[in-house]
C-alpha cells in the first residue's frame, strides 16, 4: 500500500459471524514469504470484542512474515459456511500477556483439563508471540448462525 492509496475502514463483524466464530473451530492464516508467494498456516483464535486474537511461537515462518507485512488473510470454515477476514494485525510480544494468550485458547480448544494443563506446559517452554487482528474486510457465507 503506498502513501496515497485510501485506508479502508474497519469492517464490522455482523451477529451471525460473532456466533460462527464462538464455537472452537480451526483457522486459517495466509501471510506473505518474502519472494511473494503465500504461506498458509493452521491456528487457534479467540474473538476478543472486535479483533480476532492468535498466537504462535517465535521462529515459524508465517509469525516471521508477519513481523515484517502485517497484511492477513483470516479464513475459519465449517462445510459450506465459511469466513474471510482479511486486515493488518498489531503485533504483541509480551512474553507474560502471549503466554496468558495461548494458555487462554488451549482451555478453549481442550475441554479435558488435563490436555489443556499438559498442553499448556509444553508452550510454557517456548516464546511466544500475540497477533490481534481488526478487520478491514469481512466477506461471509454462513447459513443459520
Amino acid at each position: 500500500m503506498t502513501a496515497t492509496e485510501p485506508i479502508a475502514p474497519p469492517s464490522a463483524i455482523s451477529d451471525a459471524a460473532r456466533r460462527f466464530l464462538g464455537a472452537p473451530r480451526f483457522a486459517i492464516v495466509a501471510t506473505l514469504n518474502p519472494d511473494g508467494g503465500p504461506l498458509q498456516a493452521v491456528v487457534w483464535y479467540a474473538l476478543e470484542g472486535d479483533a480476532i486474537v492468535f498466537n504462535s511461537c517465535v521462529g515459524r515462518q508465517w509469525p516471521t512474515n508477519l513481523a515484517r507485512d502485517r497484511r492477513v488473510s483470516f479464513v475459519v470454515a465449517d462445510a459450506y459456511d465459511y469466513l474471510e477476514i482479511r486486515g493488518e494485525v498489531e503485533i504483541d510480544e509480551d512474553p507474560v500477556r502471549s503466554q496468558a494468550v495461548i494458555a487462554s485458547l488451549a482451555h478453549r480448544y481442550h475441554s479435558d483439563e488435563a490436555e489443556a494443563a499438559a498442553q499448556i506446559d509444553s508452550f510454557a517452554q517456548q516464546q511466544r508471540v500475540t497477533f490481534a487482528l481488526r478487520p478491514r474486510r469481512v466477506y461471509e457465507r454462513l447459513s443459520a448462525h
